[in-house]
């Protein structure tokens, strides 16, 4: 989104108010970045996402933290210090986030060599691209209005703080609901990194639950930012539920191998809810999603963290912009897409015909009766994208691959919040063999339905 003078005007005054890897046969073609279902250009809306695709799947599975997690001096980074207020740098002043719950927040201040050099670039009106990725909270979830989002907030602050910039700042929001850094890993290149982001947010810290897995894929996707040629900036935020559950530790340990920025929102707000300052219900409309004042609040610790780069900016080193760190995990998931029906031909397919059903997904396939799909594919590692549904017309379908069954995906989903894109690892491996991946129709299916989105191939 380029931002005109008017729009400017319009946002200061709302702000402060509130790979490489073969997908199919050689007469695939590549499926153009077109039909992303990033983003990059609704920020004048004035309503937020809907909820029913945007919710979270992170309510019904287990994470690693404990439920009653504990705050200690050695969680943040004690070395942090907030801009001067006598700097008279930009802030939002929404009324809820203290010095301490700012000082708490800052897990790790990280090398700001990269961020430094954006905002040097900003300050000589050079164009900039401001890009966020992650689930529903990303998204905007919660917020009253797209503009009360912590995303969007977030670049105001690149807005109203280099003005020789402001009409170049473009804003892409890869955010998607009920997503995590498995799906986000697959899906980057296609609604983030195709824009070429210059400064990127990563949040996954709800929506990823699965500690072996997610350690991989947000190690993978947090290496794939840090290795584009533009050398974006990466800022981690690490958000919670009202129990503390959160992938935060996990996710920690990749920013401190990388000496990466890490905001904790989960720091930030849970002592003060223990302390009795506000309660949950203040700052969320549910048990995970925040309000716009919960927005307010992380949009208001990335300000003051941004400030306070700011403040150091003519003493921050910008001569070395390399990434050469080594991978803390084995880096697999690195060339990982999503291949769909633009791109990918079944072996054979029997029930199963070309359809457009996840707006944030396309180019799908379905059958309504009892269908078998087969494809061929190259791959290291091999997932299944399909939507669960709650109108009850979907069924059990089983996946073979090279002929041996490896699990039954469920596309059912009775009484659930919403319809949403469900993802399921069914392959790993150390080669890039070609693997047949069968899917056909569970005996004992409650329905005969089923809606196939797509291959996460890497």
């Amino acid at each position: 989104m380029k931002i005109t003078k008017q729009f400017l005007a319009a946002l200061c005054a709302g702000v402060m108010m509130a790979g490489a890897t073969a997908c199919g046969d050689s007469s695939s073609t590549s499926g153009s970045s077109d039909s992303a279902p990033a983003e990059s250009s609704s920020a004048e809306s004035s309503e937020a996402p809907e909820s029913s695709e945007a919710s979270e799947s992170a309510e019904s599975s287990e994470a690693e933290e404990p439920v009653t997690p504990s705050f200690t001096a050695d969680a943040y980074d004690t070395e942090w210090v907030k801009a001067d207020d006598a700097l008279g740098l930009q802030t939002l002043n929404l009324g809820m986030t203290t010095d301490e719950m700012t000082k708490r927040a800052i897990l790790n201040q990280g090398n700001r060599a990269r961020l430094a050099n954006v905002m040097k670039r900003a300050q000589d009106g050079e164009k900039l691209t401001i890009g966020v990725i992650g689930g529903s909270i990303t998204q905007g979830t919660g917020a009253s209005s797209s503009q009360e989002n912590y995303a969007f907030r977030t670049m105001a602050w690149w807005v109203k703080s280099f003005p020789a910039a402001a009409n170049k700042i473009e804003y892409v929001n890869a955010g998607i609901g009920a997503t995590g850094s498995y799906i986000g890993v697959h899906r980057a290149e296609r609604d983030l990194l195709s824009k070429q982001p210059d400064v990127v947010i990563v949040e996954f810290s709800v929506n990823d639950t699965d500690p072996a897995l997610n350690f991989q894929t947000y190690d993978s996707l947090v290496r794939k930012i840090l290795n584009q040629p533009n050398n974006p900036a990466v800022v981690m935020l690490l958000m919670t539920q009202e129990d503390g559950t959160s992938l935060a530790e996990t996710h920690k340990k990749i920013g401190e191998a990388y000496d990466l920025p890490m905001i904790s929102y989960r720091n930030a707000v849970l002592p003060e809810i223990s302390a009795g300052t506000f309660t949950w219900k203040d700052i969320s409309p549910d048990n995970i999603h925040p309000n716009s004042n919960g927005h307010g609040i992380a949009a208001e610790l990335l300000w003051h963290y941004f400030n306070s780069v700011l403040a150091d900016l003519d003493s921050i080193d910008t001569s070395d912009l390399s990434f050469t760190a080594p991978a803390v995990s084995d880096d697999r998931y690195q060339n990982a897409k999503i291949c769909g029906s633009d791109e990918l031909t079944p072996q054979s397919a029997e029930g199963f015909t070309g359809a457009e059903i996840n707006q944030y997904f396309p180019h799908n396939w379905k059958t309504e009766t009892a269908g078998t799909i087969t494809f061929e594919v190259a791959a290291r590692n091999i997932g299944i994208l399909y939507q669960r549904t709650i109108d009850g017309k979907s069924g059990q379908y089983d996946v073979y691959v090279d002929g041996e069954f490896v699990t039954t995906l469920d596309g059912n989903f009775p009484d659930g919040w919403g319809n949403y894109a469900e993802a399921a690892e069914v392959y790993t491996s150390e080669g890039g063999l070609p693997h047949t991946v069968t899917i056909k129709l569970h005996e004992g299916s409650s329905a005969e339905g089923f809606n196939l989105l797509g291959l996460l191939i890497s």
